[in-house]
């Protein structure tokens, strides 16, 4: 490559260590880089500010640009760098560290620490950061301040391990806990930089240190012919897909359920939801079950689910009352995802293969068949209804503004889900024959922290729009997470109904404390905080008001926040309404 970043070229040792460090993690594909300031990790904030092919993501608050550098990894499938300072700092990464370690997200941390001498002495800003994050990361190193004692090389190959560690299966996070000695500054030391004729050779070329095989996914031999015989011909059988992170594994499940002639149950998150003309797919499936004729009479005597955890509480509660005879989990991950402890097959397999050698092990199905017809005629219906109410309904509630939503979607829009109500409303709600763009959430602890910050990370990763759907509390909680939008575009629809809508649908709004240690109130709408971020901002009071603001937000291309003011007590009641009038529409269907 001409006029190559000259790598050793270093003021430094403690930059020679960091420049190596950086550019070996661009080599493995880490090119992106999401910093918190501070003067500990000002070693590696100048490594990946100056290095050529670093892209950099400049945030004040630790702990929303971890989220960042976790939406970024969700949406490329490939390790993000977070960059942050001792102390508290980088105890602020926790939530993140969590939420990709439950979901299996690649996130990589590198965390500038004190030097040996200056732990356990009271040195300003000094903790305890060797293993802070525990068992939610894949691998950690205490990496030593540099030293002319150690070889550099040692630098490239632990770069080599932590990028393996942090992609292989089960993909997660990697901490990176690096000891620095001043000066920090990229001061030019009197001291010789020489190093190995085997780090010499590395910097000329353009290769990894260290090699790493690429993950070959072997086909579930054994396992897809054991269940294959398990299913033997089962007819009445559900495909449940749940989070799916690339459009093979989107298409291979739909093959299945095609070739077993049983329903498909999507997810908002499986890449299957979204998107027209997809047969045998079932997206209502949350609806369809609020009626208890239809739950009696089309328990499953197998299910196939695919991929990570769904959203919908309903399906989990069907399923396991139905208790079907083979129940099979297929994802290329060795964690367990069975809560009601029902499952009888877990397979560990990446998804298009586990796919084809369970159809090469079975017979075709034989497309459409009553069972199919009944799952697919019910879902049907209730998608009626709630087209009836988003084309009748002349005031927003929230159940419309996500049918809305994903119907205007752009095609060039990821989608992205806060926790709480908005993903359940998307997975409910949310339009079938919109775009297909792929729809993401932090499902893994569920948590409502970091969400905004999470979808820049999306925008970073994909290099292209996102719209969000949040609720006001998760908003609040990551505010200033819209400081990150202000270089990209991120469409933020968020609905303000006061508070915690979700605790209207809990039995503890029953009782005399509901209010307001559950709801907890604010009183406030978002028009200032557009204002302290430099954003524009829409408050629509009616349908047309809110599509005409979302279509003009996706066409400027820039961020754009849009407010969506509800009643939380009005929101329960829509809630139900709807799921009584569905309830009594899919009850009317006959048995498959």
């Amino acid at each position: 490559m001409p006029d190559r970043f000259s790598v050793l070229d270093a003021p430094n040792r403690t930059y020679l260590w960091t420049q190596m460090l950086v550019e070996e993690l661009v080599r493995n594909g880490v090119d992106a880089f999401f910093v918190a300031p501070g003067s500990r990790s000002t070693p590696l904030t100048v490594a990946a500010a100056r290095h050529p092919e670093a892209r950099t993501v400049l945030h004040v608050d630790e702990r929303g640009n971890a989220f960042a550098a976790l939406g970024c990894g969700r949406a490329t499938q490939t390790p993000a760098a977070w960059i942050t300072t001792s102390g508290t700092a980088v105890a602020n990464g926790l939530p993140a560290v969590v939420e990709a370690s439950v979901d299996g997200v690649p996130l990589l941390l590198l965390t500038a620490d004190r030097p040996p001498e200056l732990r356990d002495t009271g040195a300003n800003q000094t903790i305890d950061q060797v293993k802070i994050f525990g068992d939610y990361v894949r691998w950690q190193v205490d990496v030593p301040p540099p030293s002319d004692k150690i070889d550099p090389a040692y630098v490239l190959t632990t770069a080599n391990q932590a990028v393996h560690r942090t992609t292989r299966t089960p993909a997660g996070p990697v901490h990176v806990n690096c000891m620095f000695r001043k000066p920090l500054e990229p001061v030019e030391a009197e001291e010789s930089l020489s190093v190995s004729a085997s780090v010499t050779a590395w910097a000329a070329g353009t290769d990894p240190y260290t090699q790493y095989p690429t993950p070959v996914s072997t086909p579930p031999g054994p396992e897809a012919q054991a269940l294959a015989e398990s299913l033997g011909g089962t007819e009445k059988g559900l495909v449940v897909a749940g989070r799916l992170d690339s459009a093979a594994a989107a298409d291979a499940t739909q093959r299945l359920a095609s070739h077993l002639g049983w329903p498909l149950v999507p997810d908002i998150t499986s890449r299957c939801r979204r998107g027209g003309g997809q047969a045998g797919r079932v997206p209502f499936a949350d609806l369809v079950l609020t009626s208890a004729a239809f739950r009696e009479a089309h328990a499953p005597e197998a299910v196939l689910q695919v991929g990570g955890r769904f959203a919908s509480k309903r399906l989990r509660l069907f399923l396991r009352d139905c208790a079907p005879q083979t129940w099979a989990v297929a994802r290329p991950s060795p964690s367990r995802i069975d809560p009601d402890h029902r499952v009888t097959h877990h397979i560990e397999a990446d998804v298009p293969a586990f796919a084809d050698a369970l159809i090469a092990r079975l017979d075709d199905g034989g497309g459409a068949t009553d069972w199919r017809r009944a799952w697919m005629t019910a879902s049907d219906r209730a998608g009626a209804v709630v087209q009836t109410h988003a084309d009748e309904t002349d005031t927003l509630t929230e159940p419309l503004t996500a049918t809305l939503l994903s119907d205007a979607c752009p095609t060039d829009h990821a989608l992205v889900a806060a926790s709480s109500m908005p993903v359940r409303d998307l997975n409910r709600h949310g339009a079938v024959e919109g775009a297909a763009g792929p729809t993401y959430a932090n499902r893994g602890a569920s948590g409502i922290d970091g969400t905004v910050a999470t979808a820049a990370g999306v925008a970073t990763g994909r290099g292209g729009p996102v719209t969000l759907l949040i609720g006001d509390l998760a908003l609040w909680h990551d505010l200033n997470g819209l400081a990150l939008l202000q270089d990209r575009p991120v469409v933020v629809v968020v609905v303000n109904n006061d508070g915690g809508g979700i605790f209207h649908f809990l039995p503890i709004r029953e009782h005399d404390d509901f209010d307001p240690y559950f709801t907890t109130p604010h009183g406030r709408t978002f028009e200032d905080a557009a204002v302290t971020f430099g954003l524009p901002y829409h408050r629509p009071e009616t349908p047309s008001a809110f599509r005409a603001a979302y279509d003009q937000a996706c066409q400027s291309g820039g961020s754009v926040l849009i407010e969506v003011q509800t009643d939380r007590e009005a929101n329960r009641r829509v809630h139900e309404e709807l799921e009584e009038g569905i309830a009594a529409e899919v009850g009317a269907e006959p048995g498959g």
